[in-house]
């Protein structure tokens, strides 16, 4: 769990940096962190400066924090995540939110490049999540728990806000945006699944699958936090096309969604209160 003096130190360095207090927190993946230069009056903090932070060494993610302004929001972008996969541990992956949620945000939204397991759904189209399954076997709340961070057992009825959806639901209307709705399955990576495992996921009514965002959430929901999770789907997961998968092509798809990803979240954070 989670040191509340740790949480503390950075909140402090980053206070330091920018005075701003945010009201929305943004987690960027995969190929997604150009909404962060869209920030205005902004500041940009490397992670390795930050006090206990920790540094991403997968492509395509950038190791900054950056507060600025979007759309008449303060906002807390990381521009870039870090990944179970890469050997961290699950206090490591979710310290960064725990921070975000001290600095103030009460509202955190949380984006991912994976791969789509429903067929209906198409690369490059993005995707609402609902609800998540947690393929991993383990989660960030194992352990003490710290109440002043929240309870030792949080209800997770509803990980991702309904609200906060229907927003999404009705700029995606207005900008004649695809928005797929689906739940998304965490599994730990680093290799992508295999045909049977694929099969599995869809028989327990998984529609995306992803190396990432379920510990950030739970984290966040424990912390009090509304939470909308979206998912650029940048390829058919394994088995459903006959080819070989690749993270260039996810970098690659993720690229060619980011206009209207990017449009999207900036409406959206405008309509936040």
């Amino acid at each position: 769990m989670h040191k509340v003096e740790h949480i503390e130190e950075a909140k402090q360095f980053i206070q330091s940096k920018a005075d701003k207090v945010p009201n929305v927190g943004i987690i960027l993946g995969s190929g997604l962190g150009d909404l962060a230069d869209k920030l205005e009056d902004s500041v940009s903090i490397p992670y390795s400066e930050i006090p206990h932070f920790s540094s991403s060494k997968a492509v395509g993610h950038a190791n900054e924090l950056v507060i600025g302004t979007l759309n008449g929001q303060t906002v807390v972008a990381m521009k870039g995540r870090y990944h179970y996969y890469e050997g961290y541990t699950l206090d490591e992956v979710t310290f960064p939110v725990r921070v975000i949620k001290a600095l103030g945000a009460d509202n955190l939204i949380i984006t991912n490049a994976c791969g789509a397991v429903n067929t209906s759904f198409n690369p490059g189209e993005l995707m609402l999540i609902t609800d998540h399954i947690n393929l991993v076997g383990t989660n960030p709340l194992i352990g003490q728990n710290n109440d002043a961070l929240g309870t030792r057992f949080p209800d997770v009825s509803e990980v991702y806000n309904k609200n906060l959806r229907q927003i999404a639901k009705g700029v995606a209307g207005e900008q004649d945006i695809t928005l797929q709705e689906g739940v998304y399955g965490w599994w730990s990576g680093p290799i992508y699944e295999t045909p049977a495992e694929i099969r599995m996921i869809r028989t327990l009514g998984g529609d995306a699958i992803g190396m990432s965002t379920v510990p950030e959430a739970v984290v966040a929901v424990h912390g009090g936090m509304k939470v909308l999770g979206i998912s650029c789907l940048t390829n058919m997961a394994c088995g459903i096309l006959d080819q070989p998968l690749s993270h260039d092509e996810v970098i690659e798809v993720a690229a060619q969604a980011r206009g209207k990803f990017i449009s999207l979240v900036e409406t959206v954070i405008g309509r936040i209160s």
